[in-house]
């Protein structure tokens, strides 16, 4: 494919999403239906269309319109390109331009790529740091992996990666955690990722496993377990008992087979029953903290939709708070960058449910290398 040929490719199925379907999906079915199209085709219309939805807003502006053409417009004038050398109608190039596609220049909270109704309640939340954040989240994610050191020792890992083409450096994030700086496309494919050397899981979610205080011989449940990263990352550092629940149990089909890869052991229950030394819910947020990655969401949340997740975050800390046990731990995460899924949940939470010690809560932004996360561990009384 020509590179005008992928910008045409990626407006149509921009425009397919911005009608409503899935972008995974969306990029499925246009990659199953272009046999024309190589690994390397269908990367770049990838890029393209993540980059389109990461900055939606700004793009749109830019390019006269919310559609795939002034997206894909917009994301050529942002990076300074002239768009007339693309957009000539030769071939697979899309049509030439007309007077309707004039941009502008984003003003307020479209050119931080953020809703109106969410960028205030963000910039009251994250403070100083409120534009380097909403900055970041306009542009892809780092690729980090996890060493597990159950098994590897993280230079070792290193120099298994590096043989099979893929370059990477620890960060400070964890002490498991290295960023991928080259070949990031190779890992799925790798030795060291098939032989449970590795997995995908992004720093600062290992940084939430690291705040835990995991030991030998613990009764652990990972509520809201999804498909068990930091169930796998629990497992790699201390001699567990370990369970995994999930509301919905399909999100953990994978689980086993990744388990048995990295070398761990863990009981997938529907109905957990305490009690437990430590209880993690990694629960359903607005996934603000990631969406680098998952960029949809940060245009499907309504404040009807955070309201809706706030009420079940509540249900879940009133749930695993009963099969703690006394004296045990109960770690609360989201992958949030909000007050109200974060510090304002685990004080509301102290203020209904006597009995609990706050030890430790931190959130972390993409300015700290990662994602966007929240952690808080508190005590149960004896």
């Amino acid at each position: 494919m020509t590179p005008a040929a992928r910008l045409s490719a990626a407006i149509g199925i921009l425009d397919r999403i911005l009608a409503g379907s899935p972008a995974e999906q969306t990029l499925t079915n246009w990659g199953r239906a272009s046999r024309f199209a190589g690994s390397g085709d269908r990367n770049a219309v990838r890029d393209l269309v993540f980059d389109a939805l990461r900055c939606r807003r700004s793009f749109a502006a830019l390019g006269g319109g919310e559609t795939g053409r002034g997206l894909i417009l917009g994301g050529l004038r942002s990076a300074g390109q002239d768009p007339e050398s693309f957009f000539s109608g030769e071939g697979h190039a899309p049509a030439p331009l007309t007077s309707a596609d004039a941009g502008q220049t984003p003003e307020g909270y479209a050119a931080h790529d953020l809703p109106d109704w969410l960028g205030p309640r963000m910039e009251q939340d994250l403070g100083t740091d409120f534009r380097a954040i909403a900055e970041a989240l306009r542009h892809r994610a780092p690729v980090f992996l996890r060493v597990n050191t159950a098994r590897c020792a993280l230079s070792d890992a290193q120099a298994a990666l590096a043989a099979e083409g893929i370059e990477t450096v620890p960060h400070p994030l964890s002490p498991t955690a290295l960023q991928v700086t080259g070949g990031a496309r190779k890992v799925a494919g790798s030795a060291a990722y098939a032989d449970g050397i590795v997995e995908l899981q992004d720093a600062a979610s290992q940084a939430v496993v690291d705040a835990l205080p995991l030991a030998d011989g613990q009764r652990v449940l990972e509520y809201c377990a999804g498909g068990g990263g930091k169930t796998l990352a629990m497992a790699a550092r201390a001699r567990l008992k370990l369970f995994a629940h999930d509301a919905d149990p399909r999100r953990m089909r994978d689980l086993p087979a990744r388990a048995k890869r990295a070398g761990a052991r863990v009981t997938l229950t529907e109905a957990p029953q305490g009690p437990f030394d430590l209880v993690l819910a990694d629960a359903p947020c607005s996934g603000s903290g990631s969406w680098r990655r998952a960029p949809e969401g940060k245009w499907l949340l309504t404040p009807d939709r955070l309201a809706g997740v706030i009420a079940v975050q509540e249900q879940i800390l009133d749930r695993i708070a009963t099969l703690v046990a006394p004296g045990g731990v109960l770690a609360y995460a989201t992958c949030s960058l909000l007050r109200a899924e974060n510090e304002a949940q685990i004080a509301a939470f102290q203020a209904r449910s006597p009995g609990w010690s706050l030890a430790s809560q931190r959130r972390l932004t993409p300015l700290d290398g990662g994602d966007g996360f929240f952690v808080a561990v508190l005590r149960r009384d004896q």
